[in-house]
């Protein structure tokens, strides 16, 4: 006779585990929601945030020639040497910032994980961290699993732009660190020289720290310049810097990132990151470091995206929606107060609208809504704005305008 196989699902517990959630208000992500609706509806993908086309066949190949070359074991914690050293060399050379590679450059599993390493290394149990919503949706869950308490700041209203008279009112003397992120996910704004000189003098007699958010720095239109918190000295000395290999060279799914700090932070932000993270794949590493001796890829980024999305604001400007300004990242967002179609079918804010969106016209979007925990803003967002992602294909892009002329 057959033994019955047990499994966890129909295992009887004498006693209940009892799991009490770390995040309790955190469910399934609108990212995910939205990807399951258009792959449901046979949708054209403007959701999430990364490339539909390949890298360049000489990066991969870089990859391939390190892991025939035996390198596939551990590399250092702290990141391969080669590619620390490619990453203070762009630094030098594009912000004139000086980073030590040994002491100041940690290769990270993506961005995401370097900036909930730099908050876990930050914050201690009741902490204040300043973030300015709406932005990316995982500062608020890092600094709650960190101990900290999430101070939410409304960037402003129409623009996106900081709101400094707000954001000095939000310091108290349990704030902690102020999170910023320049070129802005969701918003396209891109902060200026004047407002990271304001920056600076707010925070010139306070001991905060600062952690910028910085991966979409080559992708800046218009002759604009990026500028990032290493081209000021005063805001460096107190600031883990943050970026990301998967948005420069379109590899999103490999996870590896950086951060620049000054050694003192840095030697705190590594006591984490060996813990949680330890290290970051060799190969990958390696073939990056390879590939960065080429300058050119990441420089030309700029005129590449301007480009896509030159043609997509065209093709939108034939509909119904409101385009915002767009001066940096992949990301369009629009404003869907004047599309009529919509308004006639009885729904209303940006959440139903991609939902409509996507199973009406075959093309989904995010709703800035999903950008925002305060719920003042959150209410406003919801009413109007919508992000779409033009990091695809010319062919995904003009079957997605196609579409959507229908608005």
């Amino acid at each position: 006779m057959a033994t019955p196989t047990t499994t966890a699902s129909n295992f009887k517990f004498s006693v209940t585990p009892n799991l009490p959630s770390r995040l309790p208000h955190v469910g399934t992500t609108i990212f995910s929601t939205m990807s399951a609706l258009a792959q449901k509806h046979g949708a054209v993908n403007l959701g999430q945030g990364f490339p539909d086309f390949d890298c360049d066949p000489a990066l991969i190949e870089a990859v391939h020639a390190a892991m025939r070359e035996g390198h596939n074991q551990y590399p250092l914690m702290s990141g391969v040497p080669a590619l620390r050293e490619a990453v203070a060399a762009k630094l030098q050379t594009l912000y004139r910032a000086s980073y030590q590679p040994d002491s100041e450059i940690t290769i990270t599993a993506g961005a995401t994980q370097a900036i909930f390493t730099a908050l876990l290394a930050s914050v201690h149990a009741g902490d204040e961290v300043i973030i300015l919503e709406p932005c990316y949706d995982s500062y608020a869950p890092n600094i709650e699993l960190a101990g900290g308490v999430a101070v939410r700041v409304p960037l402003t209203a129409g623009t996106f732009r900081p709101d400094f008279e707000r954001i000095a009112a939000a310091i108290t003397p349990r704030t902690r660190a102020i999170v910023i992120n320049t070129p802005h996910n969701p918003s396209a704004t891109v902060w200026t020289e004047a407002e990271m000189l304001q920056l600076a003098a707010l925070l010139r007699d306070t001991p905060i720290l600062l952690i910028s958010d910085e991966v979409y720095e080559h992708m800046v239109f218009d002759g604009a310049q990026h500028h990032s918190v290493a081209r000021y000295p005063e805001l460096a000395a107190r600031s883990f810097i943050v970026s990301s290999f998967g948005k420069t060279y379109h590899v999103t799914g490999w996870k590896v990132g950086y951060v620049a700090a000054p050694a003192a932070l840095t030697r705190e932000f590594r006591k984490v990151h060996q813990y949680n993270v330890f290290t970051v794949n060799t190969p990958m590493q390696l073939g990056l470091a390879r590939y960065m001796a080429d300058a050119a890829p990441y420089l030309q980024l700029p005129d590449f995206y301007q480009a896509k999305r030159e043609r997509f604001r065209a093709g939108l400007s034939q509909t119904g929606l409101k385009l915002l300004p767009c001066e940096g990242t992949y990301f369009q967002c629009a404003d869907i107060a004047e599309v009529e179609r919509f308004a006639r079918s009885g729904l209303r804010g940006d959440l139903a609208f991609c939902e409509w969106l996507t199973s009406e016209l075959g093309v989904a979007a995010i709703p800035m809504s999903a950008f925002s925990t305060g719920p003042a803003l959150k209410d406003a967002a919801r009413q109007t704005v919508v992000r779409f992602c033009f990091a695809k294909k010319e062919v995904t892009l003009a079957q997605a305008l196609s579409q959507l002329q229908e608005l």
